[in-house]
């Protein structure tokens, strides 16, 4: 199949360059920020001090109320934990504050392929059993409508912290808070479930200020979960809007400042990343996937365990555990890539506007992995099926702009009432469970649903870039100067866009291309991964620049995301 990419160049108003090199910002930020929708120098304020205020989040003022009750009382709160980075963060942020305020807290992470996704009917059960008196959740509850009511039968609390889109009918929990909830004005939507956790701290601390806790002892230091925060955020990869750019450049200063968790020291040690340089892409792709690998193949409660310990030589004992799962991991998900590129090359998107794909030997904790990568290579919003329990298979989906993949799931629901036994997510990523025999049925209605919501041209993959980089900018200081800033979702990494001569060429390891350049009288290494064709003489290429470390020596080296012949 041939990659329809088109390369397109961002609109850069010159007006807004101009007033943020005004207000002190380096030329080349300036010109990046301003293509990212930055007006003002203000913008770019990341002290803490401009954060939104937590009483501003809906339900954060009863949820301290509620906490700082059952503190006092001395009674026991449990914490229900998500399988993923978000919610391994968000549990860790959740113990250490709670202890630091006082509290009898204790965790608990459903076996995702056991008892499914959030607070089921079964893990109110589970919990239960730890006669906790208040049950917390985070990163989960929105949609556990059955758990809640279950643990109000047997005379439990709950307070659901989440960020997930709430369903037609919410809990009857005690105390809710959730962003994207009804009536919720909070001014970003985007927090992370750790975000969301982090604000309730901070609100609970507050209520005990309130209530003289600190009139003759010092107050918690919650400054110091901003690592914690900064790694859950960027991992679950939402959007970084102002308030989500202030928490991980936070979480970040502190992390190249040494002041981090013994757990995320650890993991920067084993994936060989040095703090002192810790960047954004370091927490999505090095860090990330460590944590996010013991939930899809082991059990999520050591990643939790790896971020709440104080002990470097457990924390490390811990990493290198979860490293050896994630190397694991990734021969799972490359035997289950070779399936899906045999699969995809019987398969033209052409004229589908969905891709959903199972195999009976897939893995279901990795089926997301794949449905990312399938996604990424053919532009579709795609499903990964695996199987579940006895007679169920279970999907994981990943979606391009212009398709909310939970909505498009939504619709499948109402017009299928019985279809769908489970469902959930984002506008990017989502789950669902259905019974084996009615996988056909399913591709069919979620083709449809696609069909209506997606034009032809939102089918085509658009790269967009920030254009040519200035000849001056093909430096490790120019590069450096970028990789400190905070990128990611809806706030993207710098990439690049012009037209060069190939000096030479030739395929690594049989499946990277490597690239020697040259524009006017500069020459540039280049390489563009996973891709084992050759270029022509002349290519217009999008591409970041990143800095290549080999015999101690650092150099700058283009990494292509796409070219065409020019």
């Amino acid at each position: 199949m041939t990659d329809a990419t088109r390369i397109s160049v961002r609109d850069i108003p010159p007006r807004a360059i101009w007033a943020l090199e005004q207000g002190g910002v380096h030329p080349l930020l300036a010109r990046l920020y301003a293509a990212r929708g930055i007006r003002s120098p203000d913008e770019l304020d990341t002290r803490s001090s401009a954060l939104l205020a937590p009483d501003r989040l809906k339900g954060t003022r009863e949820a301290a109320t509620l906490l700082a009750d059952t503190i006092a009382a001395g009674r026991g709160i449990l914490i229900v934990a998500d399988y993923d980075c978000d919610g391994a963060t968000a549990c860790a942020v959740g113990l250490r504050a709670l202890r630091m305020m006082g509290a009898k807290v204790d965790y608990l992470v459903p076996d995702r392929f056991v008892l499914g996704y959030g607070l089921s009917p079964e893990v109110a059960l589970l919990a239960a059993e730890r006669q906790p008196d208040l049950v917390v959740t985070v990163d989960n509850g929105i949609a556990s409508v059955e758990g809640v009511a279950e643990l109000k039968r047997r005379g439990i609390a709950t307070l659901i912290t989440d960020h997930h889109l709430p369903g037609d009918e919410t809990p009857a929990a005690d105390v809710i808070v959730n962003p994207n909830q009804h009536g919720c004005d909070f001014p970003s939507k985007a927090l992370a479930g750790v975000g969301v956790m982090f604000y309730v701290a901070l609100a609970l601390r507050a209520e005990l200020r309130r209530r003289g806790a600190y009139a003759n002892a010092p107050e918690p230091n919650l400054a110091a979960l901003l690592d914690l925060v900064a790694l859950g955020t960027v991992a679950d990869v939402v959007p970084l809007d102002r308030n989500n750019r202030i928490l991980v450049a936070q979480g970040l200063a502190r992390i190249r400042g040494g002041q981090m968790q013994a757990g995320i020291a650890a993991l920067l040690a084993v994936a060989g990343r040095e703090p002192s340089r810790a960047a954004t892409f370091d927490l999505g792709f090095a860090l990330g996937p460590r944590l996010n690998a013991a939930g899809r193949l082991a059990d999520m409660s050591l990643g939790i365990e790896c971020l709440v310990t104080d002990d470097p030589s457990r924390a490390m004992n811990i990493a290198q555990e979860l490293d050896a799962i994630n190397r694991q991991r990734r021969s799972i998900e490359a035997g289950m890539r070779e399936d899906a590129e045999l699969l995809l090359a019987s398969l033209d998107p052409g004229n589908r506007a969905s891709l959903t794909l199972f195999d009976p030997g897939w893995h279901q904790g990795v089926v997301g992995i794949l449905a990312g990568r399938v996604k990424e290579k053919l532009h579709r919003p795609t499903f990964a099926f695996a199987r579940g329990n006895a007679g169920e298979l279970k999907a994981s989906g990943r979606s391009i702009p212009g398709l909310h993949l939970r909505d498009a799931l939504d619709l499948v629901a109402k017009r299928h009432p019985d279809l769908l036994l489970r469902f959930g997510g984002h506008a990017a990523a989502a789950g669902l469970t259905l019974h084996e025999e009615r996988l056909t049925e399913f591709e069919t209605a979620f083709e449809t649903v696609c069909r209506e919501l997606l034009s032809p041209a939102q089918l085509t993959r658009t790269l967009e870039t920030d254009g040519p980089l200035e000849t001056g900018y093909y430096s490790l200081e120019a590069v450096r100067l970028m990789q400190q800033e905070v990128w990611g979702q809806a706030f993207p990494a710098p990439v690049f866009a012009d037209s060069f001569e190939v000096v030479s060429q030739r395929i690594l390891q049989e499946k990277h291309l490597k690239l020697k350049l040259q524009k006017a009288n500069q020459r540039f290494d280049a390489i563009q991964f996973n891709f084992a064709e050759s270029a022509p003489e002349r290519i217009r290429a999008a591409f970041r620049v990143d800095i290549n470390e080999w015999n101690g020596t650092q150099t700058v080296q283009l990494l292509l995301e796409h070219f065409e012949a020019c």
